[in-house]
């Protein structure tokens, strides 16, 4: 298993020469009185550790404002529309005032695929926003040396430091929500790309089948097929199953798509087809009916970004990860119970 890449610190040189780190900032920066043999000392251990200084960090510490990027690792088909206003906006509004109160600007990066090249802009460090297994960010920001947080844990071997999205426990809550307002044979739709999110809500989706004894119904839809593709892969399901009366569309612009697909179907959401997002966005507020779906307390995973890069980037120690507030169901129209519709 790969290690995570970082830099050579002044507290791995320290370490090496069995000096305090303050001994070498004075040794390398030419301040203070360092004892001759002492500096020799530090100045072989910080070459043979191959240790550089690090502009951004001696930046931060001067008062010097640094920018870093905010990256969105999904597609413009699923994050466009009310969903760009609503996930991708409300992340960085908390981000750059977060970023702002740490006296760093914040440049928001076009969406991945749309040949944008990190090095292009001298950012100082990287948050990026649910990666794929696949996503060309990660890697080319890890090439590049750069302190890189990611808001959803990026799902490759490598350690990448994260913010914990909790997608395990919203898949839980979405599901339980769905049983408990009498739906008894749900099924799930993902997006087709290797995401955390996607990966951990079909385990507890399987765990949650399993020990009910119902069948499970996974389908996965191209992320850049967006509501459209979202709209045909549902028809295509609710034909093939149509005892189906629950339904987890774990994106919002998924789930608009279902809600379509069912009214086209002649299925009445929530009577016929209680259907259930994940994010409490603008899109599933204003879907018709609104949307049950998660507040992921963004403003929180957002502020926690921040504080990760910042740490890492002015060479603190930092952990791998942190967890903000577990998410809180918001229950509306879409699985709203009737009168006679839960079922025993």
């Amino acid at each position: 298993m790969s290690g995570e890449r970082r830099r050579v610190t002044i507290k791995d040189v320290a370490r090496a020469a069995g000096v305090v780190p303050s001994t070498v900032s004075q040794a390398l920066n030419g301040k203070g009185y360092v004892e001759a043999g002492t500096k020799k000392r530090i100045l072989e251990a910080a070459a043979g550790l191959g240790y550089h200084p690090d502009a951004r960090a001696r930046g931060l510490r001067m008062g010097k404002g640094q920018t870093i990027g905010l990256f969105s690792a999904m597609p413009p088909q699923v994050a466009a529309g009310p969903s760009r206003l609503g996930f991708l906006m409300e992340i960085t509004a908390v981000a750059a005032e977060a970023a702002l109160n740490k006296g760093l600007a914040l440049l928001l990066a076009p969406s991945a695929g749309s040949g944008f090249a990190p090095e292009t802009f001298g950012i100082d460090g990287a948050i990026v926003l649910e990666p794929a297994a696949d996503d060309p960010y990660v890697p080319r920001l890890l090439e590049l040396n750069l302190p890189v947080v990611c808001l959803g844990r990026y799902p490759r071997e490598e350690v990448v430091p994260y913010v914990d999205l909790h997608s395990a426990v919203t898949a839980g809550l979405l599901l339980e929500h769905l049983w408990e307002n009498g739906s008894r044979c749900i099924a799930l739709l993902i997006g087709d790309r290797e995401r955390t999110s996607y990966r951990e809500t079909e385990a507890v989706y399987q765990r949650f089948c399993g020990e009910r004894g119902l069948t499970p119904l996974v389908r996965r839809t191209a992320e850049s097929g967006g509501e459209t593709g979202a709209h045909v892969t549902a028809a295509a399901l609710l034909q093939e199953c149509p005892e189906i009366d629950g339904l987890c569309a774990l994106v919002d612009t998924f789930a608009v798509g279902a809600v379509q697909a069912a009214r086209a179907a002649g299925r009445r959401v929530p009577e016929d087809l209680k259907i259930v997002t994940r994010y409490d966005g603008l899109r599933a507020r204003t879907c018709k009916p609104p949307l049950t779906a998660v507040d992921l307390h963004l403003d929180a995973v957002a502020s926690l970004g921040v504080e990760l890069l910042f740490r890492r980037i002015s060479g603190e120690d930092a952990p791998t990860r942190l967890t903000p507030p577990l998410p809180t169901l918001m229950p509306r129209e879409s699985t709203a119970l009737g009168e006679s519709t839960v079922k025993q």
